[in-house]
């Protein structure tokens, strides 16, 4: 093998290593959210605090990714597509540690609701969650299989997602008005919805910047 066969395959293994690491990263990032309102829903503390604890390995990854990331654009100089590849994935993990920490806001919001007896309202917040959590996943999907049109498809998910959201925080305040004895509760929960809405905004982030690795094509802000 040549010099530059043997730098090459050296390059092609560390850009590899980069997309696993990140959607490993996205995994885990999942995995906190689901656990943060199904903890809610199930009224489970221990979910909840799975959420906190295990948003500490989202961050060790984001740090790891933005190392080796760096690593690569100093030792191998990559161009065109393949510096676009480097700098989306290092901005998709950027994107990621920052729906773990919203997953991780709505796990510590959730615990003090647990701490009050239920209200039916909490019910509500299934549906949004459910919308920001397939809207996450397909990103990542679209980002891990190169899916361009996936990607493209996003965007208008994410704006079904903003409806929920401003439907559900009528809901709600419209129940604070009525139920003033849960006051806080209804508060929290608008918190958490609004941190699902975040999902969303972080997501399209992802699929943007997989549409720009993909072809060049800088829609943010479009």
């Amino acid at each position: 093998m040549s010099d530059s066969q043997h730098i090459l395959s050296n390059f092609q293994e560390s850009l590899d290593q980069l997309r696993k690491d990140v959607i490993t990263m996205a995994s885990n990032a999942e995995l906190n959210l689901e656990n943060a309102v199904r903890g809610l829903l199930e009224r489970n503390t221990d979910m909840c605090k799975a959420a906190i604890a295990d948003d500490e390995e989202v961050d060790q990854l984001e740090k790891r990714i933005d190392q080796e990331g760096m690593r690569i654009l100093a030792l191998y100089n990559p161009v065109a597509s393949d510096l676009r590849e480097v700098v989306a994935t290092m901005k998709m993990a950027a994107n990621i540690e920052r729906v773990s920490d919203e997953a991780g806001n709505i796990a510590r919001r959730s615990r003090l609701v647990l701490k009050n007896p239920e209200i039916p309202e909490i019910k509500l917040i299934e549906s949004v969650f459910r919308l920001a959590a397939d809207i996450l996943h397909e990103s990542v999907r679209a980002f891990s299989e190169h899916d361009l049109e996936a990607a493209r498809a996003i965007d208008a998910r994410d704006d079904e997602l903003d409806d929920a959201h401003n439907q559900l925080v009528k809901q709600l305040r419209k129940r604070m008005e009525d139920d003033v004895a849960h006051l806080k509760d209804y508060l929290d929960l608008m918190f958490m919805v609004r941190s699902l809405e975040r999902v969303g905004d972080h997501a399209t982030n992802i699929a943007e910047d997989t549409i720009y690795m993909e072809s060049a094509e800088d829609v943010r802000h479009s």
